[in-house]
């Protein structure tokens, strides 16, 4: 009895109830958006919120650029700024300043390389007119003879013209010298021939004038000779007379 009562006193139960399921099964869910999707709405509205707004710059598939584009519009060179102009007239200065340096540099180099090269030849050449110990031939006595000979030959053409007082001390100190000092007097000759063979012309000249001397000498030589035994001849002739003379006489 009072379960009927209390049925009957709430009819519209079920039926809100029965309402409810039919409303949910008829009517399809759907979700309330602040604005519609942009599929739905022909003009596009500005969103409310951030996310929304970050979301619809982002790319998406249509917007991004297919490669057939990005090959046909390059991108262009991006133009020197004042940093770079100024570095590359940095660099520029830096390698001018280095190839200046290292040309003075060889420069430098080359010039001491060569005193360096006269240094030795200088001391080789002097060291090489000196005579072998072994040889026993001395420099300082025998240059003080050959000096002392070409001052005699000064004083004795004193009187004379330039040309005399100029060759014949000079003929009579080398003379003194290749009797004094022969070794020395051979190195020096073989040193001036090797000077003199830089110039043909002088060589030549060189070369005359020696076979002159020689010529010269050598018939002075046979002359002398030939006068030694005429000389040595008209004695033993005399010898001879002298002799008869005397042997007759007795």
């Amino acid at each position: 009895m009072v379960f009927r009562r209390i049925i009957l006193k709430r009819p519209a139960l079920p039926t809100a109830v029965v309402g409810l399921v039919a409303g949910v099964t008829l009517y399809p869910q759907q979700i309330a958006w602040a604005e519609s999707i942009e599929s739905h709405s022909p003009i596009a509205k500005k969103p409310i919120y951030e996310d929304a707004h970050a979301s619809d710059s982002s790319p998406s598939k249509s917007t991004l650029p297919t490669p057939s584009k990005t090959l046909d519009n390059p991108p262009q060179p991006r133009s020197p700024t004042i940093t770079d102009r100024l570095a590359v007239h940095i660099r520029s200065a830096r390698l001018t300043v280095y190839e200046n340096v290292s040309s003075a540099e060889d420069k430098v180099n080359n010039i001491l390389t060569e005193v360096l090269h006269l240094e030795n030849s200088f001391t080789s050449t002097i060291s090489s007119l000196r005579p072998p110990p072994s040889s026993g031939e001395r420099l300082l006595p025998g240059s003080v003879y050959v000096l002392v000979s070409a001052m005699t030959g000064s004083i004795l053409t004193r009187n004379r013209n330039i040309l005399f007082r100029f060759s014949v001390p000079l003929a009579i100190g080398v003379g003194a010298g290749w009797v004094v000092l022969p070794i020395t007097m051979r190195n020096v000759g073989d040193l001036a021939w090797t000077y003199e063979e830089k110039v043909p012309a002088l060589a030549d000249a060189h070369l005359r004038t020696r076979r002159s001397l020689e010529d010269a000498w050598r018939f002075s030589k046979v002359h002398a000779q030939l006068g030694a035994k005429k000389v040595e001849e008209g004695v033993n002739g005399a010898r001879q007379e002298v002799e008869k003379w005397v042997s007759g006489k007795e």
